[in-house]
């Protein structure tokens, strides 16, 4: 009786197991289905009640295919040489807004998102005042890229990080940085002797030129001496780039990685390795007495940061790392971006080098540029910020909203992404008139709140709000400097063989370079 009872009992656990098991399978399903599929038709039925259309959703990824195949589509057709590039940079954006209007939803994966290029509502997501909108968790490509540095941080680490890039870019810091980007622009300038009716790839040539401002101005170092980690970075770009339209359902890379991601990982952790190596010098440099502390540039600030007994104060390594790994990464991207394509203005538009060039001439005569005469440049700046309007290095802001709020009339879920499409903004004809596609650097010729009758949400080449880009002024500085070298000395025009056809890539890159030609003022 007792080998009886004993294997009822063996039956009846193993009976309770299975249909635990089942039912573990069952709720697993129940989940999986719900986040896949009842969800997102969920959200779309809510979204359209409020007017809000988009793409349909299609199961698993979303839209990420669409918008990938459109951006592959568009890649590889030149265009002649206008500005009219908002379908060629973002075909995805321009079709859905065309389809949708300026506020529509779309899908990456099973993740919605509000893609915002109405102004008032892009002002209402920038500004934050309620702190509805805060930085979403970033992909796996950006998270190896900048870590947690500045763009990506919130909270309380934030507000530390924001007071050491704010200190780090202050009007007597950006004084400080001058001379070192002054021999920068020479050391470029060298390179140039003896290309008179030579092509030059100015694109490459200025991101050369931004990676050695930065290692002078933020970490004491020469280009020379952090090619490894420049090169690393711009691999990881690449990577990021590429997948940037995919969707990965989560936790998915922890048992199985896709061949970008392995890559990604290896890349993220030599570049770790070659950033310590970098903080580890410049600490046997302050220990062995050959430094008076840690230095006054970026790297040094980061470094008392990281030693402060003061712990409202005090950053992590980790923290130290991803803030290198940010200025590294925009510090370079940026700018250049920003340097190529205004030379590309300024090789097409002769009438507009001119003027940029009697005004350099004018404030500088032959002398190298100082501070205050690059606050002068005027004409300049025009120039300047029309390239932004038209090629906006940064083509969309995103956003997370943590609980349900309202957007304008938009009632948003908690956990809704939301995107400010600024290069849309910059090229709607509803903002800056039918002339859109037009290089006109007179709009901003008294100033920026005059271009945009005081909407500020309608250039946002660098944010807006308490989390606009703080090296924004760093970034027009530089571009301010090498432009006003160059024009000294050169007239240019763009190559016969210069293929008009820009793409994005992160942010807006030449897919064939930018070539131009240059001929010395005797």
């Amino acid at each position: 009786m007792g080998s009886i009872a004993a294997d009822s009992t063996v039956v009846l656990l193993q009976s309770i197991a299975t249909t635990a098991a089942i039912l573990l399978i069952l709720a697993a399903f129940i989940k999986v289905v719900y986040f896949l599929w009842w969800n997102p038709l969920r959200i779309q039925r809510m979204m359209e009640g409020q007017g809000v259309r988009g793409p349909r959703y299609q199961l698993i990824f979303g839209n990420t295919r669409q918008a990938s195949q459109m951006n592959v589509a568009a890649l590889h057709k030149p265009l002649n040489l206008s500005d009219d590039v908002f379908q060629k940079v973002q075909p995805h954006i321009y079709t859905w807004t065309k389809a949708y209007g300026k506020n529509y939803i779309s899908w990456q994966g099973p993740e919605p998102t509000l893609n915002i290029s109405d102004t008032e509502m892009a002002k209402q997501v920038m500004n934050n005042k309620d702190d509805h909108f805060v930085k979403g968790k970033p992909i796996s490509f950006t998270k190896m890229m900048i870590g947690y540095g500045l763009v990506m941080a919130d909270g309380e680490n934030w507000v530390k990080q924001r007071k050491l890039a704010n200190h780090a870019f202050h009007g007597e810091s950006l004084k400080a940085m001058m001379p070192a980007m002054v021999d920068s622009v020479y050391l470029m300038l060298e390179r140039w002797k003896g290309i008179k009716g030579k092509d030059v790839e100015v694109f490459e040539e200025f991101r050369f030129l931004s990676s050695e401002v930065i290692s002078r101005t933020a970490f004491g170092s020469s280009y020379e001496e952090g090619r490894n980690i420049f090169h690393m970075i711009s691999q990881l770009t690449t990577l990021t780039a590429r997948n940037f339209h995919t969707w990965r359902i989560p936790g998915l890379s922890l048992l199985w990685r896709m061949a970008d991601e392995a890559e990604g990982y290896r890349l993220e952790k030599v570049i770790r390795a070659a950033i310590l190596d970098v903080v580890q010098k410049r600490e046997v440099q302050k220990n062995s007495g050959e430094m008076n502390g840690y230095g006054t540039d970026f790297l040094g600030l980061l470094l008392e940061a990281n030693h402060e007994d003061d712990g409202s104060k005090k950053i992590t390594i980790n923290t130290l790392v991803d803030e290198c790994k940010t200025f590294y990464f925009a510090g370079q991207e940026t700018t250049n971006t920003l340097l190529g394509w205004t030379m590309f203005h300024l090789a097409s538009h002769p009438y507009w080098q001119e003027e940029a060039r009697k005004e350099v001439v004018d404030v500088f005569g032959d002398l190298d540029p100082n501070f205050v005469g690059v606050a002068n440049l005027k004409t300049m700046m025009m120039i300047l910020n029309e390239s932004l309007r038209l090629y906006s290095p940064i083509t969309g802001l995103t956003r997370k909203v943590p609980k349900r709020t309202r957007i304008g009339d938009i009632t948003v879920p908690a956990n809704f992404q939301v995107t400010v499409a600024n290069f849309k903004i910059h090229h709607d004809p509803d903002v800056w008139g039918e002339d859109i596609h037009v290089f006109k650097p007179e709009r901003f010729s008294e100033g920026v709140a005059k271009a945009t009758n005081n909407n500020m949400a309608a250039f946002l080449p660098f944010g807006l709000g308490p989390r606009m880009c703080v090296g924004n002024n760093f970034a027009l500085m530089e571009a301010k400097v090498a432009l006003a070298m160059i024009l000294q000395r050169y007239r240019f025009s763009l190559s016969p063989g210069y293929i008009h056809c820009p793409y994005q890539h992160l942010t807006i890159q030449p897919l064939r370079g930018i070539q131009v030609i240059f001929r010395p003022i005797e």
